[in-house]
């Protein structure tokens, strides 16, 4: 079974940005390459706990097994040396990055409270999204009983788009609530 979000890219979203932005082939087309969602614990140089409870939720979170990510030097004033495990990170590509990107846009955003949509200033000038969630518990699959610490994550959207405004279609096409 193929998820909804990638059979809607092939049939309805080629279709409109070819038509948008006038692209020759099907090959220009901007493309969702992959999703990667990254946690930072700062707390984890104290308690080395905290970054295994980051690595089981943002598994549950995603559905494929998270990993540790480490300081890459080491910084006296914050007690972090090389090596040392600080948060946690997930590459999503296929399949689960379509099904990632239907819970996250169906579930999970209209659960943030107050939302008005995500800031479009989030673009690096090559294609590429990033934003940042404040509250893991917005998600579903999160049991808030078993939440000792309410940690906010950076999801990033990489796109074969070469400009920021070819990127921001593509997104905005998928469904992403971008504010105006």
């Amino acid at each position: 079974m193929t998820p909804r979000f990638k059979t809607r890219y092939s049939e309805e979203i080629i279709a409109k940005l070819q038509e948008e932005f006038n692209y020759r082939n099907l090959m220009m087309v901007p493309k969702l390459e992959k999703i990667v969602v990254s946690q930072g614990v700062g707390a984890a140089v104290a308690d080395k706990k905290l970054v295994d409870q980051a690595i089981a939720e943002m598994t549950l979170i995603t559905g494929q097994k998270a990993v540790p990510t480490k300081s890459k030097k080491d910084i006296s004033n914050f007690k972090l040396r090389k090596g040392m495990p600080i948060g946690a990170r997930v590459t999503l590509r296929g399949d689960q990055m379509y099904e990632f990107l239907d819970r996250l846009i169906s579930a999970a955003l209209p659960r943030i409270r107050d939302f008005q949509g995500i800031k479009p200033s989030g673009f690096d000038g090559r294609g590429n999204y990033t934003f940042g969630i404040t509250e893991q518990i917005i998600f579903p699959e999160i049991e808030i009983d078993k939440v000792n610490r309410i940690t906010g994550m950076d999801i990033t959207f990489v796109t074969s788009a070469s400009t920021d405004k070819e990127a921001k279609a593509l997104l905005t096409a998928f469904g992403l609530p971008l504010k105006k």
